[in-house]
């Protein structure tokens, strides 16, 4: 967490990877070590060196066999996460992408809850059909380029066919990750049967991983697939907010509410990046660091019930707020946040998408409008059936509120939320020149290579790549 923030601290946004490593790994393929970090990466970065420490904390007590295996498979998914955010070589991307899957599924299928194991079956299925069509797509790049590096990639002439199935590969990979609606189906039950810390990181890193991988590889590299393509996704995207709301609206189970809320708010993040407008980029950005800093927060007070209940079942509850006022403080706190609350983390983010999306598809923003309105409709009805009316239950009483524990959990996050909401620049400042890259390369001309447009930068533009056969 300590070497995320200077990272952080580091990058002042300029466009260009600012911190970058390379070395060579299989140079007879023109395969290298080659990772490098701008302004979106470094927030990614940061958010998920958060994440994980918190998810370790919240499994004090709910994991009690194997804990030193469990411990070792999330410090591996970190790993693979972290390597996600930084990889700029496609060969090096894909076994960051791959080295994720392995320890989530066993941390699913070992410590998760009684259908634990066709939860991860599904999740391997779906995950592992979009991986394999992103393989063949990053095989056939190199052989075309000759090289595996991202930025000869961006600067190679694909024709337009090559650049529309290439892009039906790597987005394959992608939608499924996100998750587009439609393509969704593993993600509730991933959710609810995981233990806590599985949720926080799916919904907090791996969701963002889907949508990083649109914005750093499939839409900058192939323009003329974006420019086909681009309707579909914003239609896919604005029916994934409303859908995923209506879904989330009539779910018994509160962690699979809270699922279901994510194939929503994520439905913002693919909104902001395929309307290609400053802000609506700028805001999908802040979006994956909110929803991750949100989403994982309600996903750890679900936990912090079922540990004192064991029961999700929204209808086991009621009045809870009379037994445990400082749980229902802190979800009505993030429910509040999620909802796009102003002052909140989530309200800019929202704001900006809505704002930058308006200008280029107004008919679609003024759907995904209704989003908004749901998700508080949602999120408040189970606030009410959960935290208020009379104590349904008089055992409750002799249930333990927050616990120190979990207070150092759970405030750091809320001070986040509050952090974003008030001064939104803090995240801004690191993404809008990054956010004008993107936009100058998924806009290019088909079959040019991108040029550097006056008074914007091309990602990477002041990284040479490395040539086949040898290091830099």
């Amino acid at each position: 967490l300590a070497l995320a923030s200077l990272i952080f601290a580091r990058v002042r946004g300029t466009g260009d990877f600012e911190i970058v490593e390379l070395a060579s790994w299989i140079p007879a393929l023109g395969i290298y070590y080659h990772v490098g970090i701008d302004g979106v990466s470094a927030l990614l970065i940061l958010m998920t060196a958060v994440l994980v420490p918190v998810s370790i904390l919240v499994s004090w007590r709910e994991i009690d066999r194997g804990v030193k295996a469990f411990h070792c498979l999330v410090l591996l998914l970190e790993t693979g996460m972290l390597g996600v955010f930084a990889a700029l070589d496609l060969f090096l991307f894909y076994v960051f992408w791959e080295a994720v899957l392995i320890p989530m599924i066993f941390i699913i299928g070992v410590w998760g809850s009684g259908g634990r194991i066709a939860a991860a079956v599904k999740f391997v299925i779906f995950t592992m059909v979009g991986s394999v069509l992103m393989l063949v797509a990053i095989i056939y790049m190199a052989g075309a380029t000759g090289s595996f590096g991202l930025l000869a990639s961006y600067a190679h002439r694909f024709t337009i066919p090559e650049q529309l199935w290439l892009f039906a590969g790597f987005a394959a990979a992608f939608a499924i990750k996100v998750p587009v609606i439609g393509l969704h189906t593993w993600l509730p039950d991933a959710h609810t049967e995981a233990p806590t810390a599985g949720s926080v990181l799916l919904a907090g890193v791996l969701l963002k991983m889907g949508t990083y991988g649109f914005m750093r590889f499939a839409m900058p590299l192939f323009p003329a697939a974006v420019a086909a393509y681009s309707d579909l996704f914003l239609v896919l995207a604005v029916t994934g907010i409303v859908a995923g709301a209506l879904l989330a609206m009539v779910q018994p189970d509160l962690k699979r509410l809270i699922a279901y809320s994510s194939v929503s708010h994520m439905g913002f993040v693919m909104l902001g990046l395929f309307a290609l407008e400053r802000n609506a980029v700028a805001g999908a950005v802040m979006q994956m660091v909110n929803h991750g800093l949100t989403t994982g927060a309600l996903f750890l007070v679900v936990g912090m019930l079922y540990a004192r209940k064991k029961t999700r079942m929204i209808s086991d509850f009621g009045g809870t707020a009379r037994a445990m006022p400082a749980i229902a403080v802190a979800f009505i706190f993030m429910a509040l946040s999620s909802m796009g609350l102003p002052g909140l983390n989530n309200f800019p983010g929202e704001f900006l998408v809505l704002l930058g999306s308006f200008q280029t598809r107004t008919v679609l923003s003024a759907i995904a409008i209704s989003g908004v309105v749901l998700g508080a409709a949602y999120l408040l009805w189970a606030v009410a059936r959960v935290f208020f009316g009379p104590l349904r239950h008089e055992e409750e009483r002799k249930l333990s509120d927050l616990l120190p524990r979990e207070y150092a959990i759970l405030l750091p996050i809320a001070l986040l939320s509050v952090v974003i909401g008030v001064w939104p620049q803090g995240l801004l400042g690191k993404i809008w020149r990054s956010s004008d890259a993107f936009i100058a390369l998924s806009r290019r001309v088909e079959m040019i290579a991108p040029v550097r447009p006056e008074g914007s930068s091309v990602p990477g533009s002041a990284v040479r790549e490395p040539v086949q056969g040898g290091a830099r």
